[in-house]
C-alpha cells in the first residue's frame, strides 16, 4: 500500500481527493497548519504542521514522513512546494515539478519575462514601480507572489489605480501591472513527469470564478494544447502544473498569464473527465506504468459547491489527529 500526503488539507479539491486516493488503494494522509482543516479528519490520520514558510516547516514535514513512512508527498500549497522538493533526497517522491521551474512560476513577474524570452506571447506586463507611460485601461493588478486572487483588482482608470497603489500594503516592486485580455478564460491541467513526456493536456473553460473556479467545462483547443507541449518543451517542468490564459477574442491566441506550479483545484475535473493526473503520476513516480492518462471527455461540467459534512462531538474528539506544528492541538 502506497502512503501518500497531502498538503493543504483545507482546500477544496481535498475531500474528493482523499475519497479518490482511498478508492485506489493508497493510505491518504493530510496536513495543514489549521486544526480544523476539513481533509485532516477525513484522512486516515491527519496532521497539523507549520506554515509553509517558516523555517519549522520543512523540520517538521520531515519528521512526519518518516514517523509514518510516507511514499509520495503532494504538495498544494504554494508557499510549500519548494521546501517540500527538499524530500527528494531522502527517497520521497514529491508530485511537483523541477525546482527552477517552481521558482520562474511562484513569481508572476518573472514568469512573463521567462516566457517572453522563450518566444512565448504574453500580456504586456511591468512592475508598478517601473516608470510607465501610456497605459491602457482596463488593467490587472496583482501582487508578484500570491495566490488565490489576494491582491487582485481589475482596474478602469488612472485615478483608481492612483488610489489602490496608495493605499495597497505591498510595495511597489511587489506589484505588477498587467494588460486585461478581453476572451474566455481558461485554466489547464498538463501532466508530466521527470521524463518530460507529457502524458494529457486537459483545457477547461472557467465558466464562473471566485477566487476558485466554481463553474466549468471541458474544452478541447489545439491552439492551447500546443502552447502548454511549448510551455514544457522551453521551460521544462518537469511535474504536474497548471496554466491559467486567456483567448484573445480579437485574435483568438491563447495568452498564459499564470502557471500554478502544481495541481489546481480542478484537478478534480481533470479526473472525472478521464485524466487521473494525481493517481497516474503516484504511479509514475513509483516506478509502475499507468494507463491514467489517456483520453478525455469533452463537455464535462464541474459545478462546485459547499457540502455539510456531520460527525458525533465525541468522534470529532476522538480522531487520529496529530500535531507537528510544536503548538498543543485542542
Amino acid at each position: 500500500m502506497t502512503s501518500v500526503l497531502l498538503t493543504g488539507g483545507g482546500g477544496a479539491a481535498i475531500p474528493w481527493l482523499i475519497a479518490h486516493l482511498r478508492a485506489k488503494g493508497h493510505r491518504v494522509l493530510a496536513a495543514d497548519m489549521n486544526p480544523y482543516a476539513v481533509g485532516l479528519r477525513m484522512a486516515d490520520v491527519g496532521f497539523v504542521i507549520p506554515p509553509g514558510n517558516t523555517p519549522d516547516f520543512l523540520p517538521a514535514l520531515k519528521r512526519l514522513c518518516g514517523d509514518e513512512s510516507v511514499d509520495v508527498v503532494v504538495p498544494l500549497v504554494d508557499e510549500e512546494i519548494l521546501s517540500t522538493l527538499e524530500l527528494e533526497m531522502n527517497g520521497i517522491h514529491v508530485l511537483a515539478p523541477r525546482k527552477a521551474f517552481v521558482e520562474i512560476c511562484l513569481d508572476k513577474y518573472q514568469l512573463v519575462q521567462g516566457l517572453q524570452a522563450q518566444g512565448i506571447v504574453a500580456p504586456k506586463t511591468c512592475l508598478a514601480s517601473a516608470a510607465w507611460d501610456n497605459l491602457e485601461f482596463p488593467l490587472v493588478i496583482k501582487p508578484r507572489v500570491g495566490r488565490g486572487s489576494r491582491g487582485f483588482a481589475v482596474v478602469k482608470a488612472a485615478d483608481e489605480l492612483d488610489k489602490i497603489l496608495r493605499e495597497s500594503p505591498y510595495a511597489l516592486n511587489q506589484l505588477i501591472l498587467q494588460q486585461f485580455i478581453a476572451g474566455e478564460e481558461f485554466t489547464v491541467s498538463v501532466v508530466v513527469w521527470r521524463d518530460g513526456e507529457v502524458r494529457a493536456v486537459v483545457p477547461k473553460k472557467v465558466i464562473v470564478k471566485k477566487g476558485i473556479t466554481q463553474l466549468a467545462v471541458t474544452r478541447r483547443h489545439e491552439g492551447i494544447i500546443q502552447l502548454c507541449h511549448r510551455i514544457q518543451d522551453q521551460l521544462r517542468a518537469d511535474g504536474p502544473f497548471n496554466v491559467q490564459l486567456r483567448l484573445d477574442e480579437r485574435t483568438g491566441e491563447p495568452l498564459p498569464f499564470e502557471i500554478n506550479p502544481r495541481f489546481s483545484t480542478t484537478v478534480t475535473l481533470t479526473t472525472a473527465c478521464g485524466v487521473d493526473e494525481v493517481g497516474g503520476l503516484i504511479e509514475l513516480s513509483m516506478g509502475r506504468n499507468t494507463s491514467a492518462c489517456g483520453f478525455w471527455r469533452e463537455g464535462l461540467m464541474l459545478m462546485r459547491h459547499m457540502q455539510d459534512v456531520f460527525m458525533d462531538e465525541a468522534q470529532w474528539a476522538e480522531y487520529d489527529l496529530r500535531d507537528y506544528s510544536g503548538s498543543v492541538v485542542d
